[in-house]
């Protein structure tokens, strides 16, 4: 027997044996602790486990995932370009194409905007939002004139 195959065959038995021992020997006792909802670090109150919750970061999570796995469906092309013809070269550049035309489209669905609750009005001429650095240049421009 060689040694690739004893390993083959000794890991599984062996891995099948440490999780038969971890049933038999760790302690199980269960509790409404273990059962409930674990949401970000603290207790949930009840009737408050069912919040809205915003979909923009997913949205860009997803987004951010598919263009990842884009670039690296181009790598192995980069890798290869000094072997790849001319044909290479067309398919590269319909891939990107394709990747241009699908930016442009959630750009136009504003799919990568996020909805932000500041607002930046101005009130008495001067800023709510910490933008005021701007106005404390503008001020210092009509001071020195």
């Amino acid at each position: 027997m060689t040694s690739t195959t004893f390993f083959i065959i000794f890991i599984p038995i062996l891995a099948i044996i440490l999780l038969a021992v971890n049933l038999i020997l760790a302690p199980h006792n269960p509790y409404q602790e273990k059962d409930s909802v674990f949401e970000c670090g603290f207790h949930s109150f009840l009737g408050q486990n069912r919040t809205q919750f915003s979909v923009s970061f997913f949205i860009f999570g997803l987004l951010f995932l598919l263009f990842d796995l884009e670039i690296l469906l181009v790598y192995p092309y980069s890798v290869s370009s000094y072997t790849n013809d001319i044909y290479g070269l067309v398919i590269m550049m319909v891939f990107f194409v394709l990747l241009t035309l699908g930016f442009i489209f959630e750009l136009g669905k504003n799919a990568l905007t996020i909805d932000s609750r500041q607002t930046s009005s101005y009130s008495n001429g001067k800023p709510s939002t910490p933008h005021w650095f701007l106005m404390i240049k503008e001020d210092k421009k009509e001071t020195s004139k």
